[in-house]
């Protein structure tokens, strides 16, 4: 008697196989099969197992830690914080000029707070400026175009919602001095005396920002300066390395 035999429906494939009526061949027939269906079975699963498996990459490299170079050596001196206004980082005031009682900084005369500071600064022996520049600071009133002393600028850097008088000085080598003046109890305290050749003078949410070129192409040096309401001076609080593309920086001898 002949007949044929289904494999199981879950692989879905047909095969024809002897059935024969003894009880040992029906055996032998059933074994036979039965390893045929695990033999396709086992070449399926092991054919979907090879795709997308992850393949040795060989032996890997040893972890080690850093290496510190000349251990034995102590580190370098740190120089001290920037001081924010005066020599000792607090506010500076000037009392050779008149107080002010409505406490609206913009009342002052620039000049004065200017020429003030100057001597000031000759006082303490500490000048910011070479003999010309300070020349020409002084003659501002007479020699208007000659004048070093840029356009004042308020904005409120301290948090108190008043405004503060922002001075900038260009020097004969272009170097720009940024003073910031604030008004407590009356008097004009100078809390910022900082320098250099910025690209752009940024205020952002309180904080004044100077932009300024370095000597690599591309980069630029972006100094941050905030409030310190301990200190009660506006301290530099971040230096940081920007890349910008060369058509948006400016060159440095250009003003900001």
């Amino acid at each position: 008697m002949i007949g044929r035999f289904r494999s199981g429906p879950a692989l879905r494939e047909s095969r024809t196989v002897p059935v024969v009526s003894s009880p040992r061949s029906s055996r032998a027939v059933r074994a036979a099969a039965l390893t045929t269906v695990l033999a396709g079975a086992a070449a399926l699963v092991g054919g979907c197992a090879a795709v997308g498996m992850p393949k040795p990459a060989g032996r890997a490299s040893p972890v080690s830690g850093p290496v510190r170079l000349w251990p034995g050596r102590p580190p370098a001196p740190q120089p001290s914080p920037e001081a924010g206004a005066g020599v000792d980082g607090t506010p500076l005031p000037l009392p050779a000029l008149p107080r002010v009682s409505s406490g609206d900084i913009r009342k002052v005369s620039v000049s004065s707070v200017i020429q003030a500071q100057l001597d000031a600064d000759d006082r303490r022996r500490a000048p910011a400026f070479d003999k010309k520049t300070e020349s020409r600071i002084r003659a501002c009133a007479d020699q208007p175009k000659a004048c070093p002393v840029r356009a004042p600028e308020y904005q409120d850097l301290t948090g108190d919602g008043k405004d503060d008088l922002i001075v900038g000085i260009e020097a004969e080598d272009h170097t720009v001095s940024i003073w910031v003046y604030k008004l407590k109890d009356g008097v004009v305290n100078r809390i910022l005396n900082t320098a250099g050749t910025p690209l752009a003078v940024d205020v952002t949410e309180g904080k004044l920002i100077m932009r300024e070129p370095t000597e690599t192409p591309g980069y630029e040096i972006r100094t941050v300066f905030g409030w310190n309401p301990h200190s009660q001076v506006m301290e530099m609080q971040a230096t940081e390395y920007d890349w910008q593309p060369p058509s948006s920086t400016a060159s440095p001898g250009r003003k900001p």
